[in-house]
């Protein structure tokens, strides 16, 4: 089963980010819908980065959710590691029976091999922060999209219930 919880955490920073820097309210249900996610998976996906003081929220009426550093200052890892916590990358079969020298000795080999990949993938994306990926974006985008397009927010609350 693909996990998307990294991919989703890093839009919704980088759209935070984005919306920052132009001055724009961010919102769960924003955010929602600029994903095409559920807003309670959103929600679920902002205990974690606000735990760690990725991103900050405001309650209420005219709440918002902000960075909760500079973006220069958050590293991919940091939001890899605060949504993925302790699930490795792959997983290894559980122990099976000694038959063979084969299965007698994968179970540890396939351990370390899957460490060392899991180390080498943490060591890119702590090279990375916030601020550099968005610069990658904005240098790289041939979309011709909006950079933050205007919503109806009475109607976006009707489609987050």
């Amino acid at each position: 089963m693909l996990d998307y919880r990294f991919p989703t955490a890093l839009q919704m920073v980088l759209s935070v980010a984005m919306a920052e820097q132009l001055d724009k309210r961010s919102t769960s249900a924003i955010l929602a819908y600029g994903l095409e996610a559920n807003p309670s998976f959103i929600r679920k996906l902002m205990v974690p980065l606000t735990r760690d003081g990725i991103i900050v929220s405001t309650l209420g009426r005219t709440g918002s959710i902000h960075l909760g550093r500079p973006a220069a200052e958050i590293t991919l890892r940091d939001i890899y590691t605060s949504v993925i916590e302790d699930k490795k990358l792959w997983a290894s079969r559980p122990d099976v029976a000694p038959r063979c020298l084969v299965s007698a000795n994968l179970c540890w080999y396939f351990k370390s091999i899957a460490e060392e990949a899991e180390e080498a993938s943490l060591k890119v994306l702590e090279t990375r922060t916030v601020a550099d990926a968005l610069a990658e974006l904005k240098k790289h985008d041939t979309s011709s999209c909006e950079i933050v397009p205007e919503l109806d927010m009475a109607e976006l609350c009707k489609k987050a219930r």
